[in-house]
């Protein structure tokens, strides 16, 4: 009989990349062609235990079942928006920790909404994530393990993740090498092999890694949140401002553009009397000039300790139509989720009342 490895001291199996699972392939003295069986099954099959690799032979599915932890995220809440379009999920971590991730259904498109921290660090006032401060980095294997979960979901009704966006809870540059080595596993041409253009990554600004991101030339596409034309406002919003001030950001974007020849996608909150003036549409456009970029606008989604309003619709459409006076391209995005705190910038979850805030880390 095989002596079972206690659940908490084994690896999760989404943590390793097709390499590794070679190397062990071959150690374990398996066949070469296991590896693709193995990866093809987490993958493309979305077994999440040894048990259904039926393809395996009993010894293998226990080697695995001895050595790997298949499961990592424990759902404890699933909450539908009214119109059924958008799901929302919550989940615990072994070590006690939550994240949020959500499914957003299109007429032809299926996008995930997924986390790479439980927290933030970044401290953005209109965020409820920023709100509840930074916890912990995910693990590689812990961002995956979200897509696999909803992948599941939808292949067994028939459908299959068109689209991933890294714009749930936490900030994705502030855990660069999990997240990247994440998007590489998901990308891989055996497994789900999703293009890289069908990620989508959004970052504050945090320079370093966006020059980082430029110089290894991936196809992901980049979103910056940016919300403010002007240091004053965005620092008053976005902390991370007062390290990465708007011409340092804005010169690395150029830069990321110029390296790359991809287009930038700016995301904007818009904000009620705050950010929302055409004339702030102006300074806007002044900032983009001659930038290979498009400008997101949602009005701003609802959170507990953040008193401003989202824009109304005439606003919003006034400041769109300034921008595009201006030679920006613009587009004002539907609101999702919002009936079950699935939008964007409203993903967090209860705050542990006896830990203390904690400070802006990058």
């Amino acid at each position: 009989m095989v002596e079972v490895v206690p659940l908490s001291s084994k690896p999760l199996i989404y943590d390793i990349d097709y390499a590794d699972l070679e190397h062990l392939i071959k150690d374990w003295q398996q066949p070469s062609f296991r590896t693709r069986q193995i990866w093809e099954g987490l993958y493309k099959n979305y077994w999440r235990s040894p048990e259904e690799f039926t393809n395996l032979p009993v010894s293998l599915r226990n080697q695995l079942a001895n050595t790997f932890r298949f499961v990592s995220l424990e759902p404890i809440q699933v909450l539908h928006s009214s119109d059924r379009e958008t799901t929302k999920t919550l989940f615990n971590l072994p070590d006690g920790k939550a994240i949020e991730a959500v499914l957003m259904k299109y007429e032809k498109r299926r996008t995930l909404c997924i986390s790479t921290q439980s927290g933030c660090a970044m401290g953005c006032v209109f965020c409820a994530t920023g709100q509840m401060g930074f916890k912990r980095n995910l693990t590689s294997g812990e961002i995956v393990e979200q897509v696999i979960y909803y992948a599941n979901l939808l292949h067994k009704e028939g459908e299959s993740v068109t689209n991933i966006v890294l714009m749930g809870m936490g900030e994705p540059f502030h855990n660069y090498e999990a997240t990247m080595a994440a998007i590489d596993r998901l990308n891989h041409p055996f497994g789900m092999n999703l293009g890289a253009r069908r990620f989508t990554i959004s970052t504050v600004g945090l320079i370093p890694m966006i020059r980082r991101f430029a110089a290894e030339q991936r196809q992901i596409n980049l979103a910056i949140s940016l919300h403010a034309a002007d240091d004053e406002l965005r620092t008053s919003m976005l902390p991370v401002n007062k390290k990465y001030p708007l011409d340092e950001l804005m010169a690395a974007c150029r830069d990321y553009v110029a390296q790359t020849r991809r287009r930038i996608t700016f995301e904007w909150a818009l904000i009620q009397n705050v950010n929302d003036s055409v004339e702030t549409a102006r300074k806007l456009a002044r900032l983009l000039e001659g930038l290979l970029c498009h400008v997101n606008v949602i009005p701003l989604n609802p959170t507990k300790k953040y008193t401003g309003k989202g824009s109304t619709r005439e606003r919003a459409m006034a400041f769109k139509a300034e921008l595009e006076r201006n030679g920006i391209p613009c587009t004002i995005r539907i609101r999702r989720g919002i009936d079950i705190q699935a939008g964007c910038g409203q993903l967090a979850i209860q705050q542990d009342q006896n830990s203390p805030p904690n400070p802006l880390m990058i």
